[in-house]
């Protein structure tokens, strides 16, 4: 099954949701370990009355349930990292680096179905690389940022092939519902090491008050429940490299809302945009180099 216009209209609609969860991480005060903890856990009850409403079968079988409980870590690590990196440095430059998930897929997701690599995927990606490098040239004081978000970058190309292959079996709330009860057993059994290394005070932060709640419910519900089940769905008609090259407008959309919640605090100078816009000039080239490359070596027009 092909992806309609339709599809692809409401993945954008997805990314513009997610282009906002790096503002709502800012806007939130509890620490990010924690800010996933409730997210993962409020969109797991919410995914669960989904399903008994709509009478989706939770029973899939022990080895399915435990290979998604498994992807639900990665997922989490990745949420971890995102929002830890909006913390040490800016949501701009958190989503950028969030822009070579792309990428990343480009060279996992070959290795995952053994197809080999096209050669335009490749020259993105050394085109992405040269984005990085104009931004670590001018923004050094944010390293630590965008190295957190390279690896949630990773982590989300990863998980995105894996649900790619969990797509073709089963429902996309249950895959969804799943991966929250793993993030929220990933993140629980992350809170020791926190808890020594890494938090304030060498304790956790759960107290959160109603604006904290009220946007940690709209991440949950909103950005989780409803963005990521769908984009699982789309999956079903997209490839995994795709979903993940669409998603790489989320720098764009975040970045524009960043500027005009938080104004000069959200400002770069000029060799960061210059970088960002290199990343993205490589989503931009993806649909016109992979339609000729179908075009050329296939004979077909798929975009898929």
């Amino acid at each position: 099954m092909s992806a309609s216009p339709k599809d692809y209209l409401h993945l954008h609609f997805l990314v513009l949701l997610w282009g906002f969860t790096a503002i709502l991480g800012l806007l939130i005060l509890i620490p990010p370990v924690e800010v996933v903890f409730y997210r993962t856990f409020l969109s797991a009850l919410g995914l669960a009355m989904i399903m008994y409403i709509k009478r989706i079968p939770f029973k899939i079988g022990s080895e399915e349930i435990m290979k998604i409980l498994l992807t639900g870590f990665l997922i989490a690590a990745h949420w971890i990292l995102f929002f830890a990196s909006a913390r040490v440095s800016t949501a701009s430059v958190c989503l950028a680096g969030m822009a070579t998930t792309a990428f990343w897929t480009s060279l996992i997701e070959p290795l995952a179905l053994k197809k080999s690599i096209k050669w335009f995927e490749m020259i993105l990606g050394l085109v992405v690389i040269v984005g990085l490098y104009i931004i670590f040239h001018f923004e050094v004081r944010y390293t630590l940022g965008l190295v957190m978000a390279l690896g949630s970058a990773l982590l989300a190309a990863i998980f995105t092939v894996i649900n790619g292959r969990f797509t073709l079996k089963h429902n996309h709330y249950t895959i969804t519902f799943y991966e929250m009860i793993g993030a929220v057993i990933g993140t629980g059994l992350f809170f020791p090491v926190y808890i020594h290394w890494f938090s304030d005070g060498g304790m956790l932060n759960l107290s959160i008050n109603w604006m904290d709640l009220l946007y940690i419910s709209i991440l949950a519900f909103v950005c989780t429940v409803y963005a990521y089940s769908a984009s699982i769905q789309l999956m079903k008609k997209m490839s995994a490299f795709v979903v993940n090259l669409t998603i790489n407008m989320e720098p764009v959309y975040g970045i524009v809302f960043a500027f005009l919640i938080f104004g000069d605090k959200e400002r770069m100078v000029p060799g960061f945009y210059i970088g960002a816009l290199v990343i993205l000039l490589s989503v931009l080239a993806y649909p016109v180099l992979n339609r000729r490359y179908h075009r050329r070596y296939l004979g077909t027009d798929n975009l898929r």
